[in-house]
């Protein structure tokens, strides 16, 4: 076992959640401990280092892994802010008055964790290990527990509620199914609706063989799928708030993927508002609707001789 390796197994018996167990965290934390590949933990000692020319630099001379200039913002961000969180490093600790965001800031391994990290591969590990979770918390519980808390409900039209992992793109998905349903697809069924976490969280396989759409390919569809039995019409809507919306391109490639299937095609771009839309309004293919969360009662056509209905 490598020190990459046997660094990712520290974090995780520390508490630190999984995605601070890859190899960026485990060369950051190498590196706050001055620890090479032949070095042994019992050895590790307390350095601080920057993110630039500490970690990174000391990633690439003894681990080979090289960085690009801006992930240091990722290091800060999606590393060395959980490391503190989880009482492993301290912030600035050789001058706590150093200003944030300051070009000397700087970052070291804290001596309670470090007096943990040196007992690594001993018998005396675990139990130390376990205590300093125990005293400290467990980050990785911390984080299951909020976001759980933090998760998006959407209630289906059976009455189903779902539990969407938190954030803006979702919100619009719920905002979706509660909203833009009601008001503009009445009496549709959710066949497909995706989750930023679990690509396909809900899906109505049966309906979606029934009418020709290829259930092993989820990823090509868009977020939202509802279907009208009566009218026979297919609303194929994006939730846009980082990624693009229906645009020509878009509607070539569901075109495609939708060739067996006979039902009219409605394609919707969903976004959470208007500044949202202005920002991708160049993009949007024509014969295409648009809907706004701030303005649910309203709707956008692009262009043609119709309001809403099959292409």
């Amino acid at each position: 076992m490598n020190k990459i390796e046997e660094a990712q197994i520290i974090l995780k018996d520390l508490g630190l959640p999984q995605s601070q167990q890859n190899e960026m965290s485990a060369v950051t934390l190498l590196a706050l401990c001055n620890i090479k590949e032949t070095d042994k933990w019992k050895d590790a000692e307390k350095i601080s280092l920057g993110v630039s020319n500490g970690v990174m630099k000391f990633s690439s001379d003894f681990y080979n892994m090289n960085y690009a200039p801006n992930s240091r913002e990722t290091f800060r961000r999606k590393v060395l802010h959980q490391f503190i969180q989880a009482r492993i490093v301290d912030y600035n600790p050789d001058d706590p008055t150093i200003p944030v965001n300051s070009p000397r800031a700087h970052y070291g391994i804290a001596k309670e964790a470090l007096a943990v990290i040196q007992t690594f591969g001993s018998k005396n590990w675990e139990e130390n290990a376990t205590e300093f979770r125990a005293s400290v918390g467990d980050l990785s519980k911390k984080y299951a527990k909020n976001k759980a808390v933090a998760r998006v409900p959407v209630k289906l039209p059976n009455g189903k509620v779902l539990k969407l992992s938190p954030g803006k793109h979702n919100e619009v998905q719920s905002a979706i199914v509660e909203q833009f349903l009601p008001e503009f697809a009445e009496g549709s069924e959710l066949l497909y609706l995706g989750d930023t976490e679990t690509k396909d969280l809900y899906t109505d396989k049966k309906t979606l063989a029934e009418i020709g759409i290829p259930i092993d390919q989820h990823s090509k569809l868009p977020d939202v799928v509802l279907y009208h039995r009566e009218k026979n019409w297919l609303y194929l809507i994006e939730a846009v708030t980082s990624h693009g919306p229906v645009s020509p391109k878009r509607v070539h490639e569901l075109e495609e993927l939708l060739e067996n299937c006979d039902a009219g095609k409605i394609y919707v771009t969903a976004f959470p508002d208007f500044k949202e839309f202005k920002k991708w309004s160049k993009k949007i293919a024509w014969e295409t609707e648009i809907w706004i969360c701030e303005m649910p009662s309203h709707m956008i056509h692009f262009n043609g001789d119709r309001f809403m209905g099959p292409r």
